[in-house]
């Protein structure tokens, strides 16, 4: 059951936020095949995608119909924008906040170990 609400929520978020949903006209094309097919019996699947793919988009006589094909309009109209509310004010406090405590010891090197600790690598090789 998991996995069947999993797969309806991926496939109704891929349907509705990509180009997937030209796929849910596949019928439309058919339908559109059909039509010419009956008009010329010798016109093949090749060449009906031929004049409604390759070729610019004529306005013709089933030009509304042409257009209700897959891939022939970016039909993706999702918006996806999100809202947030700043405050209406914001309080400071008063008080400055001290990190550091005097009573506290910290420890602070006396000389600079990490330029000598450098210069040891550019060592020329030795002879054990």
């Amino acid at each position: 059951m998991k996995r069947f609400i999993a797969l309806f929520f991926l496939t109704t978020y891929l349907l509705a936020t990509t180009e997937l949903g030209q796929f849910l006209k596949i019928p439309a094309f058919v339908s559109h095949f059909q039509e010419h097919k009956h008009d010329n019996k010798g016109l093949t699947l090749l060449a009906f995608i031929y004049i409604h793919y390759a070729n610019e988009d004529v306005n013709d006589a089933d030009y509304d119909k042409d257009m209700k094909l897959p891939f022939k309009a970016c039909d993706n109209s999702s918006l996806q924008f999100s809202i947030t509310t700043l405050p209406e004010s914001i309080e400071i406090p008063s008080k400055k906040l001290s990190y550091f405590s005097p009573k506290e010891k910290y420890f602070v090197p006396s000389q600079d170990f990490t330029a000598a600790f450098h210069s040891l690598i550019w060592q020329p090789p030795r002879a054990c």
